[in-house]
Order: structure tokens, then sequence, then C-alpha cells
């Protein structure tokens, strides 16, 4: 396939677009260039002069030259309209938004089969690391049995600093944010929002099944205390958010984000602050580990000028294991281990332990490890948010049907 010319109308300067920019004016061999660019903002000031930049959307999505629209903003909603409207009149599109990715894919896909177009978004899960195109391409006849990691960089890097410095959330929570690791909106992050879409998203790829975010049984780590870190600690283990997806039996996949603890051998207790981490397990290739930036302009960048460069060769996913619809149900009735912390004796009747390992009560502190249905913790999400409670999984313990 020859290489095609490739004229670029960009949507966000900010830095991951920035970090593209860097990106793009330092790769050999490739040629393209970006003819204009789309920011909301006219009186911020911008390194590159006010004659690469426009205000107006129509000016890209009308010019018949740009043939690829790259989508770099932070308004999800802005984003599908914007993305649907590239598809629609023949503009190809590169985007990093998993927000409006994990909303609108079912979608997404119609369009691009109606219209001929394609959309590629590696930079939208995990930074640099090419998860979305190895799942693509690699795994699609082998058998998955599950893909996990560590997906979200500033909550790792969160999760790092406390465990490592002995510092409280809150303090660690100010500093993520002045460093530029938080989303504008941190609750995304913290909550564990910004993994779980990019959950949904590689989900697609690797089992083929559309999952509605909201389906996806989500905790976060805002209210982690310095309690959990030091029970981690005196164990030789870890805590990392870990959203995973894997297969119950044949037909069915269940997924959910929680924080885990991890023992000192698993792929994840070494990656720390903004890394992220991905483990693909298949049933020939056994497990296989990805390790990169998960955050910051120049990593995503490098994702997106992979995608622009694959797009120049006509590159567009197949969405094979959709149309090979091995998996076709989605469960929450399956087993869970949990650490679950708590203050009072209503916070533990709430939850509806089918077994206890171990419980543990202090003037301070009380916390039980045991089992539940993650059905019922799925039903539980809205009384769980106002409680001092913290709840984590439990390290794996090598099987299968445990991870």
């Amino acid at each position: 396939v020859m290489q095609n010319r490739v004229k670029i109308g960009m949507f966000g300067y900010g830095c991951v677009g920035q970090g593209l920019h860097d990106v793009l004016l330092n790769s050999r061999g490739f040629r393209t260039d970006i003819k204009k660019i789309c920011v909301k903002n006219k009186n911020k000031p911008r390194r590159i002069g006010a004659e690469h930049f426009t205000y107006e959307k129509e000016v890209i999505l009308d010019d018949p030259e740009i043939n690829l629209v790259v989508e770099l903003i932070n308004d999800a909603d802005e984003a599908y309209s914007i993305v649907k409207e590239s598809l629609m009149t023949g503009k190809n599109v590169v985007s990093a938004n998993k927000r409006m990715l994990a909303k609108h894919l079912p979608e997404l896909i119609e369009i691009q089969k109606q219209y001929g177009t394609s959309i590629l978004y590696e930079a939208s899960c995990c930074g640099c690391i090419p998860i979305i195109r190895n799942l693509e391409e690699y795994y699609d006849n082998e058998m998955l049995l599950s893909v996990k990691g560590i997906f979200n960089g500033s909550t790792n890097y969160i999760l790092s600093k406390m465990y490592n410095d002995n510092s409280p959330y809150a303090t660690v929570l100010k500093e993520a944010q002045e460093l530029g690791y938080l989303e504008v909106d941190p609750s995304l992050d913290v909550d564990g929002l910004d993994a779980r879409d990019k959950l949904a998203i590689i989900t697609l790829h690797a089992f083929g099944l559309f999952l509605d975010p909201e389906e996806i049984f989500t905790y976060g780590i805002s209210s982690i205390s310095t309690f959990d870190l030091q029970y981690a600690h005196e164990k030789g283990l870890k805590i990392k958010l870990v959203p995973t997806v894997r297969k119950i039996d044949d037909s069915s996949i269940a997924s959910y984000v929680i924080p885990q603890f991890i023992k000192q051998e698993h792929f994840l207790f070494n990656v720390e602050n903004e890394y992220n981490g991905v483990i693909a397990e298949a049933a020939f290739s056994n497990k296989q580990f990805f390790y990169g930036r998960g955050a910051g302009g120049h990593p995503t960048g490098s994702a997106v000028l992979s995608d622009i460069s694959a797009n120049s060769y006509e590159y567009k996913y197949e969405y094979k294991k959709l149309f090979q619809k091995i998996e076709t149900n989605y469960t929450r009735n399956i087993p869970i281990e949990i650490y679950y912390r708590y203050r009072n004796k209503e916070d533990l009747e709430l939850m509806p332990f089918t077994d206890i390992r171990e419980s543990y009560k202090s003037h301070d502190h009380n916390f039980v490890v045991g089992t539940l249905n993650l059905e019922d913790l799925y039903r539980l999400r809205p009384l769980l948010k106002d409680r001092e409670v913290f709840l984590a999984r439990t390290p794996d313990n090598g099987s299968t049907a445990e991870k």
C-alpha cells in the first residue's frame, strides 16, 4: 500500500496536541502537515503564531483538502459531534477521547461501515502502550482469558506517592493536580471512571462485547487512608487500581475496576507513578506484559502519531472479535474476595458477605476480609459513596479463576 499524503485538521492544542506537534516536527520519513488547529479560547497565549489557529470548527470540517481530523479536546460531547460529522463527510479520524468512545462506539462503528471512513484511537487507552493494535492484530484469533492492568497514570501516581512517602491522600492529590496529571475534573480519575471507560474500549477489542460503562462495577481510590497502606506495607503488598475483564466460562465475561493488593512477584508491583502496565493472558501465548508511560503530552502524542501513520496506509480496525460472536454474555454473578475497612457496625451489616476469612477490630479501625457476590457490590454502589469505608480486592493466588 502506498502511503497517502495526509492533511490534518486538529481540534485542541492542550498537553496532547502540543505533544503531538513536537513529535510530528521530529518525525522522519513522514509526509504530513497540520493545515489548521481549531481551539476554543481566543485569548490564551500559544507558542505558535495565530495564523495556525481557527475558532470555528466549520473551517476544518468544510475544507475538502483536509482528509484527517485529529480530535484532542476535553469535552466528550463536543468531541462526539466533531467526530461524527467528520466521519459522515468522508474524513478519517484519530481520537484520544476515551469518554466519548466508551459512550458512542457502537454508533461510530456503524457510521464507519456506512460511510467507508475510519476512526483510530490507540491514544485513548494507556498512553503510548499499543494495546488496541495488539488486541486487533496479534490476538485476533487467539483465545484471550483476561486483560487487566494499571490504565490510569494519575491514580497510580497518587497511590505510589502515598505508599512510598507515607503522605496523606489530600496532600498527594494536590501535588498531582499541580503536576497536571489529573483530568480537569479529578473525580474522573480518582473515582475510577477514566479507567472504566478505557476498560470498556479494551473489552470491545479483546472480547467483542460492547459494555455500557455504567454496567461495570467501579470503585476508585478517593476513600483510601494511610491505615490501608500501612496494612499493605505490613504484608509486603502494594495497592494498585486494577481494571480487569476476564472470561468466566465459554461464552461469558465479567469486568470490574477495583483497587487491589498486589504481591511482590506480580507484574504490576513495580509499575509506579504515571506509568501504566497491561497484562494480556491468552490460552496459548500465556501472559504478556506491556509497560510504558500512561500520561503526558509526548507519550500520548506518540500514540496519536502511530495512528496518523497507520491511517496514511489505510489501516482500519476490523473488530474481528465483535463479528466472531464468541463471548456473548456479560455477567456480574461471580464471587469476589475483598478487604473491607469500615467505621461502624452498620457499615459491616451493609455488606452481604457469604464468608469471612479474617476480621480485625481496634479503637480506630476495623476491617474484614471476606467473599461476596459482585452483583451485590454493584447494587450497593450508591450506598458506599458517603461512608467511611474502603474496599480492595485481595491478592491473586495464582488460579486463573480468581484473576
